[in-house]
């Protein structure tokens, strides 16, 4: 008896070494986290929304300290995104280079102004939604969505529609959604581009164009103004804050739910380490109460989604933007 205790022991003790000299490049890895500065790439000049947006992000990670190494954002601006997105994919697999995007990451893919897909890059995190008001000035005939579809229903031509910045962008679809959803003839609209919302609404208030398509909070400080008629948002619900009050496109039965999101994505082939890390960074930015307080007070919907739901959310939002935008023969 006491023989087989005796070989009981000698065993574990043996076990036990064999254990501490196995290498320590063999024991579980530790979770992944950036090891030098992070770059948070955004493909506009320093000032513009998504800039302003980079910054918020990066001040709420260095405050809360959510991020241990240095942050900076880097501008690379020119070709709709697409310098941006090269810039971004020279770094396959390195998890210390993030870039915040929009809508355009699909539609600029769908149109031919960029040769690279969604499907080019690892997405990480959905940030928040600004869904797409639509408005007329004060003096507008319009006094609601249902006479704005009407019009387009019977003659197209007397409602010229201003959108920024390119043909086949989240404006133009939600105007075509809208319209298509009404029975007008999508192909029949006359969309005027403007190099910026700022030019869309100056065009719109001296009477160049009837209707100016854009993300709602665009419009809070002219409605204020008593300056323009919100005749609907593309949301699911009604928008908190000053437009609580426009009715949306499903209250007037119509099926146009559309949104500029932002999203933030990093380069080809990284790890599931990586992406978990920045997963759960973006969900506490977004959870905090300086992140909630500026999106509402821009007009934005805070919404949170990770890795997984964020893949088949740019496959299906890819695929609904195609068929429209095929209908409105700008599809490549």
């Amino acid at each position: 008896m006491n023989s087989s205790r005796s070989s009981i022991v000698a065993f574990a003790a043996v076990a036990l070494l064999a254990t501490a000299t196995i290498p320590v490049g063999h024991a579980q890895a530790p979770a992944w986290k950036p090891e030098k500065n992070v770059e948070i790439i955004v493909g506009v000049s320093p000032g513009g929304g998504i800039d302003r947006l980079a910054r918020f992000v990066q001040r709420i990670m260095q405050d809360k300290r959510l991020v241990e190494a240095t942050l900076s954002v880097v501008n690379k601006p020119g070709g709709g995104g697409a310098i941006a997105q090269t810039y971004l994919n020279q770094r396959a697999g390195d998890g210390h280079f993030l870039h915040i995007t929009a809508t355009s990451l699909l539609t600029n893919h769908i149109v031919g102004r960029t040769t690279v897909s969604h499907r080019d890059f690892t997405p990480l995190a959905l940030l928040y939604d600004e869904y797409i008001g639509v408005a007329v000035r004060a003096d507008s005939p319009a006094r609601g969505g249902a006479d704005f579809l009407e019009g387009l229903r019977g003659a197209p031509e007397t409602w010229p529609v201003g959108i920024a910045t390119s043909a086949g962008n989240t404006n133009h679809i939600a105007v075509a959604l809208a319209a298509k959803s009404a029975g007008a003839d999508v192909k029949k609209l006359r969309v005027v581009v403007f190099s910026s919302g700022g030019e869309a609404m100056t065009a719109l208030l001296g009477g160049h164009v009837s209707v100016v398509v854009t993300p709602s909070a665009n419009l809070i400080p002219h409605q204020q103004a008593g300056r323009m008629r919100v005749l609907a948002v593309a949301a699911p619900a009604r928008l908190a804050g000053p437009l609580a009050t426009v009715p949306t496109w499903k209250e007037q039965g119509v099926d146009a739910v559309v949104a500029n999101w932002r999203p933030v994505i990093g380069a080809k082939a990284l790890a599931p380490a990586p992406i978990a890390f920045w997963e759960q960074v973006f969900a506490r930015v977004t959870q905090s109460d300086e992140w909630r307080a500026e999106i509402e007070r821009t007009g934005g919907v805070n919404h949170y989604m990770g890795h997984g739901q964020l893949v088949k959310f740019f496959d299906s939002e890819y695929s609904r933007f195609r068929a429209i935008l095929s209908e409105l023969g700008l599809a490549k």
